[in-house]
């Protein structure tokens, strides 16, 4: 048996550069859609742009050149926002592809290198092992237990075991490996794969909207149904007032460009994929902007044990001997006999080890042995991990015939298939039990001898010897007892799902401070389950052992069933199901197989189970942003739709206060400050102490929505309250028109540093760090005092300068109008 790579050396670094200059990238050349060009198409659909341009037009049919340049320059200001806000995402989640690019391992000058599988070249000499996606075509060179999933291709669910002796011996890309190891020369790269000549693309999944995206396209679409009525209202009392028909549409298009709330559709985008960048960069690699929206709304994480509570840094720690009387460690001072357990558990395990355990046997076997012999035999025969519970047996031979035929598995599985007395099975589960509840995991290990070469179907066939129990200790993370309070903490419940025993889990679930470490159910138990104690059972249970895919799959279902948002870790081709049925299936970076990476939703780059706490704080963070600017949205909305329209419906004194420039004016405001200042703001404190979201409550639910219109009639009272008092003191139509627009500008100032929070006091909202609030701020305040008091700006907008006096008045009035709801939010914290 080759100590390393099969003995295989591969390309040279030179062979490989002539290779990728003779045959290029080892990517899918597909005709790409051009996101500049599609963002272009999807603005001119916008409404508001439509809207903008019709105004425009008709300013300059009317003669009003001025006025028609500055709404032709707002759409291309709008449009490079829009743009802007537009390339921000797409950048972000580009990083994102980019980070998730696929790798794979090469053999390269003798050595296992890991690289990009854009980088492949042919020639090259693939490592394809349990669990990874085949990144090219290739032809097998040497394999072990070697089997493929190549239902992408056709269609065949079961897997086909390969080897370089059968005829079959090709792999093909974006097949999965689905047991063993192979390495494969590569015969075909890129588009000329078989799965590039078929034109299917894995990356190419088309999305469903999720249930917050509806909510928000429902009601961007009421409120156009809702501004097209109006538009025809208002349009019908100026026309036959006046019987201007250009100016009459040019009245009824401001009243409906105020009605369009645009800036809600781009704020969501924005915020879900700058979001997913965030996480990006603190680890956490989100492959749908979707499970960024649900993330603050997990109730329950499922977890595997193994690397994820555990540090997966496996080493052998205890042995026992069937028939001696202790438990040994391995170290210089073993007898015979444990020496012969160790070498059976090395040649029971695969030839190049890949598993954290049968690394730990292959390097306790290098330190005990005087003569290394594992050079010197092949393998000739092999059963894959099988059974429930599992073993695996592998049998190698030497050139004169000696045969090492070795098992190891369940220590249950062993005792199955070996002839052992009624004594020897209760002195074999004693020490189990002592070895479990040290929260050690458990191997049995056995021998078989068979003559000629007509080897039995199965494993269980064979009449093996029980040699003894190898037992490994993997200890608990250290940061894990912090992570578990931090998810207890938010309302979220955790449990273990794992393939090891009941006693190992459970002792390693007290040494954490695990809550519900004291009851604990098989797999077997649990697919014995009748459906209503299978849902009972998954919520009272926080400990599932000897786990197999069904058992996994059929857990995260019935937690599904109750209305439970579901997270579920995993690393292993047996995860899949599961990973993929969880509302956000969260894959390892280091450890775990491609099968994993590509049905999780999200990506743990550390394999640190505590980036799901930032993850999940992330995702709360996210939502609740979300729903300030949308909130503040609607607020801003009212005032300015009640403002045009009232004193044009009771027939006032200036019955058109703002026209469409103002308007416009005002939504450039609003949808910078919205989607820049919210996006940015810090988590509040007591977000992760929250009960998670259920994931049915809809966005805009009708006390929220209350909040806003209230907030936004309150202001609307005070712009009119403005109106009516520069009409009492006999001010002119300009005069009124600054007053009106000053209360709107301080207002919207005020609402939006106190929709910072809806729980938290203005005075605690001003200390967090969002160094975004004074600059938008001061920005806004310096370009309305330039409207205001630069004369030929002024003269543009119909604004008049205003006295000190004046300016008092609208701050006072702008301030009132808003700040009553910080006593709505004292009156909250008194309550709670």
């Amino acid at each position: 048996m080759p100590s390393t790579n099969f003995d295989i050396t591969g390309l040279s670094q030179q062979e490989v550069l002539k290779a990728r200059e003779a045959f290029g990238q080892n990517s899918l050349n597909f005709k790409k859609e051009n996101g500049f060009f599609e963002a272009l198409k999807s603005l001119a659909k916008e409404p508001m742009v439509l809207l903008l341009l019709v105004a425009s037009v008709i300013y300059f049919i009317s003669g009003n050149f001025g006025d028609g340049i500055f709404l032709a320059s707002a759409i291309v200001l709008v449009a490079t926002i829009s743009l802007y806000q537009d390339s921000r995402s797409r950048d972000a989640l580009e990083k994102l592809k980019n980070f998730t690019q696929p790798t794979c391992k090469v053999i390269r000058e003798g050595k296992v290198e890991e690289i990009n599988s854009d980088d492949l070249v042919i020639g090259d000499c693939l490592m394809i092992e349990e669990g990874t996606s085949i990144a090219a075509d290739g032809v097998i060179l040497r394999a072990n237990d070697f089997s493929v999933n190549e239902s992408i291709l056709t269609g065949e669910s079961l897997s086909v075991y390969k080897d370089q002796s059968k005829e079959d011996n090709f792999v093909f890309r974006g097949t999965t490996v689905a047991s063993g190891l192979a390495i494969a020369k590569i015969t075909a790269i890129g588009s000329e794969t078989k799965l590039g000549k078929i034109g299917k693309s894995i990356e190419s999944i088309a999305e469903e909207e999720t249930p917050l995206e509806l909510q928000i396209s429902n009601f961007v679409k009421k409120m156009v149904i809702v501004g097209a009525i109006v538009f025809i209202i208002v349009w019908a009392i100026n026309y036959f007032k006046s019987y201007n028909i250009l100016d009459s549409l040019l009245k009824a298009l401001t009243l409906a460009m105020s009605i369009l709330p645009e800036e809600i559709p781009v704020a969501f985008t924005t915020f879900m994929a700058l979001g997913a960048w965030r996480l990006m960069k603190m680890g956490i690699v989100v492959k749908q902007m979707k499970t960024v929206e649900t993330l603050g709304s997990a109730t329950v994480i499922c977890t595997d044990k193994t690397g994820t509570i555990t540090e997966n840094k496996m080493s052998l720690a205890k042995i026992f001997v069937l028939g001696s009387d202790k438990i040994s460690e391995p170290n210089n001072t073993l007898t015979d006999a444990e020496k012969n357990l160790i070498e059976i558990a090395m040649w029971s395990s695969e030839p190049i080890p890949f598993d954290p355990m049968e690394i730990a046997l292959h390097g306790t076997y290098a330190q005990i042995i005087s003569q290394d012999e594992r050079p010197n035999f092949q393998l000739i025969h092999e059963y894959p991990l099988e059974g429930k519970p599992p073993m695996m047996t592998h049998i190698f031979e030497n050139k004169v015939g000696k045969r090492f035929i070795a098992a190891k598995g369940a220590a249950e599985a062993l005792m199955a298939v070996s002839n052992l007395t009624e004594l020897e099975k209760e002195k074999i589960e004693e020490i189990i039990n002592t070895l479990a509840l040290d929260g050690y995991r458990i191997l049995g290990v056995g021998e078989a001898h068979f003559e000629g070469n007509d080897f039995p179907e199965t494993q269980q066939q064979f009449k093996f010897t029980f040699k003894g129990i190898v037992a490994f200790y993997d200890p608990p993370k250290k940061n894990i007892h912090a992570v578990l309070n931090s998810f207890y903490k938010a309302g979220i419940s955790v449990k273990i799902i794992t393939g090891d025993n009941s006693a190992t889990t459970t002792a390693i679930a007290k040494q954490i401070g695990f809550k519900g470490h004291e009851r604990s159910i098989t797999g077997d138990e649990l697919m014995r389950l009748s459906e209503t104690e299978l849902q009972k059972t998954v919520l009272d249970t926080n400990l599932f052992t000897r786990m197999f895919p069904e058992a996994k799959l059929k857990i995260i279902n019935a937690l599904k069933v109750q209305n439970e948002i579901v997270a579920m870790t995993g690393d292993g081709v047996n995860d899949g199901p599961a990973l993929k049925a969880a509302h956000i299936g969260i894959a390892m970076g280091k450890k775990g197989t491609e099968i994993a990476k590509q049905a999780a939703s999200l990506i743990l780059v550390e394999d640190d189970l505590s980036k799901m706490v930032d993850a999940v704080a992330m995702g709360r963070k996210i939502y609740t942003n979300l729903k300030k600017a949308i909130q503040y949205i609607i607020s801003i909305h009212i005032p300015i739709v009640l403002t045009v329209f009232i004193p044009l419906a009771l027939g006032w004194l200036y019955p058109n206060i703002f026209s469409p420039v103002h308007i416009i004016f005002l939504e450039l405001i609003m949808g910078p400050t919205c989607s820049i200042i919210y996006e940015n703001e810090p988590m509040e404190k007591n977000t992760m102490t929250q009960k998670p979201r259920p994931f049915t409550t809809t966005f805009f639910s009708w006390k929220e929505l209350a909040t806003s219109v209230l907030q936004g009639l309150m202001i609307t009272f005070g712009t009119l309250a403005a109106y009516q008092f520069s009409v009492a003191e006999s001010y002119d139509e300009s005069l009124a028109r600054t007053m009106v627009f000053t209360v709107l500008i301080v207002a919207n100032i005020f609402l939006t540093l106190v929709n910072r929070s809806f729980y938290y006091s203005i005075f605690t909202t001003l200390l967090y760090k969002n160094n975004l609030v004074l600059f938008i701020i001061g920005i806004t305040i310096a370009i309305a005092a330039a409207l205001i008091y630069i004369q030929p700006l002024a003269h543009f907008f119909g604004f008049s300068p205003i006295n000190f006096t004046q300016i008092a008045i609208c701050v006072g009035i702008g301030f009132v109008s808003v700040i009553w709801f910080e006593v709505v939010k004292w009156w909250k914290r008194q309550v709670k």
